[in-house]
């Protein structure tokens, strides 16, 4: 390690550090051109650099081992000491949950303050967190360029998920969904998806990490935003959060849901490999149409196919079918026949989730009643498919994607800042 006390140098490095991270990312994420985000709402365009802390150092969060290494290097420590470093601060950011250098015992107190100079390892800030009386969890959370998402933490009896955003709003329009009333602001970046998933973490107390017992077992990319308009980020996010060194969650506990995105669900399949779930929610174009508007770009029938064709999919790892149930919209027994028709056709390893309608003030639809989607359960169940109805979960709380956002703009900037400072000052 070379030593320089000159503050101005040093600076200088650490700027340095930023410019060729960002660079990487770049040209990473140039190697494929992007693709064109479908609606009526222009993207962000991207890619973009990795954003630079406001106090000028590097965030580790969310850094491939190799970027890691890298950072490392171009701070100027000798190849060797930042492969060995790399390793260790891996092991304490993804396996010990550590966010201060001082705590990391197996490196020498020397370099402990040389890192905390040059680097961070960081948390989203929480705007706002709330627990529901069913034990479901919502968090919302802020960038360092003040925009707002949400994750969400539901507990069962045999397993806890959580749900997590990949994109700041959300370019699809579903009419059912509330984050499609928002516009699109941007993509996520790896230490932002990661972060959720450690945020969690944090909360339920669940470092160091354990492969068993754990209250956080699953993880579902069916936060805000869609998951493959932002391929490369979100791909880069899961490789952490799978790796075996550190968060270590399987792929078979990973599930990534689509609107149907058919051009990219064949890579999802083979450079993320974790299950597939399909925001399907109707079974006849005009309907489709209407609520999930980008079946007029990638009809049914091509995304069925797609479906088929996914990497992976067998029996023992089945598609997910994601069907929200609207009131006299979705959710006739002819529909119903009409979806077991489609699976049979394509012979699709698949399961059916119905998702009782979650309303929100000035939704267009109402939740389909309980004989209503009990029957709809039942004609599915009868052709032999799993049709299990979802036990709706964090209706005090706003738990529906979007929701906790909304409420929360509707209050002062000042005061989101005020409490969020009050609840800072109560943690000490």
């Amino acid at each position: 390690m070379r030593h320089d006390d000159d503050t101005g140098r040093r600076s200088g490095a650490v700027l340095e550090i930023g410019r060729e991270i960002g660079y990487m990312r770049v040209m990473l994420d140039t190697a494929a051109a992007p693709m064109p985000i479908p609606g009526h709402i222009d993207p962000v365009p991207v890619p973009r650099a990795l954003p630079m802390r406001k106090d000028g150092r590097v965030d580790l969060l969310g850094l491939t081992r190799e970027e890691l290494r890298l950072a490392l290097e171009t701070a100027q420590l000798e190849p060797k000491q930042a492969k060995l470093r790399a390793k260790q601060l891996w092991h304490w950011i993804y396996n010990r949950g550590v966010t201060d250098f001082a705590l990391m015992t197996d490196i020498s107190k020397q370099l402990r303050p040389w890192l905390e100079q040059r680097f961070a390892i960081s948390r989203p800030e929480v705007v706002e967190a709330q627990v529901s009386s069913d034990g479901t969890r919502k968090w919302l959370l802020r960038t360092d360029d003040g925009q707002d998402y949400e994750m969400v933490f539901i507990p069962d009896a045999d397993r806890g998920t959580l749900c997590v955003s990949s994109q700041v709003g959300c370019t699809l329009n579903c009419r059912f969904c509330h984050t499609g009333t928002m516009r699109l602001v941007r993509n996520l970046v790896p230490a932002e998806i990661v972060g959720q998933v450690m945020l969690a973490r944090d909360a339920l107390g669940e470092w160091p990490s354990q492969p068993e017992g754990r209250m956080l077992t699953n993880i579902v990319m069916m936060g805000m935003g869609e998951p493959l308009y932002n391929f490369d980020h979100v791909k880069g996010a899961l490789g952490i959060v799978m790796d075996g060194d550190g968060l270590a969650l399987s792929k078979r506990r990973i599930t990534l849901s689509t609107s149907g995105v058919v051009p990219m669900m064949a890579r999802a399949g083979e450079e993320i490999g974790v299950n597939l779930a399909v925001s399907l929610h109707a079974v006849t174009k005009d309907v489709r149409d209407e609520i999930v508007p980008l079946n007029k770009k990638y009809g049914i029938e091509e995304l069925l196919q797609a479906c088929a064709d996914y990497p992976g999919a067998n029996n023992a790892r089945r598609i997910t079918f994601e069907y929200v149930m609207l009131r006299d919209k979705n959710d006739s027994d002819d529909e119903a026949r009409e979806l077991v028709r489609l699976i049979r056709k394509y012979r699709l390893p698949a399961k059916v989730n119905l998702i009782p309608f979650n309303p929100w003030p000035g939704a267009p639809y109402e939740c389909s009643t309980p004989d209503r989607i009990r029957a709809f359960s039942e004609i599915i169940f009868e052709a032999g498919y799993s049709a299990p109805i979802r036990t709706p979960r964090g209706r005090d709380i706003d738990a529906a994607c979007g929701q906790l956002k909304t409420a929360a703009e509707k209050k002062s900037r000042a005061e989101l800042d005020r409490l969020a400072a009050e609840k800072q000052a109560a943690l000490g």
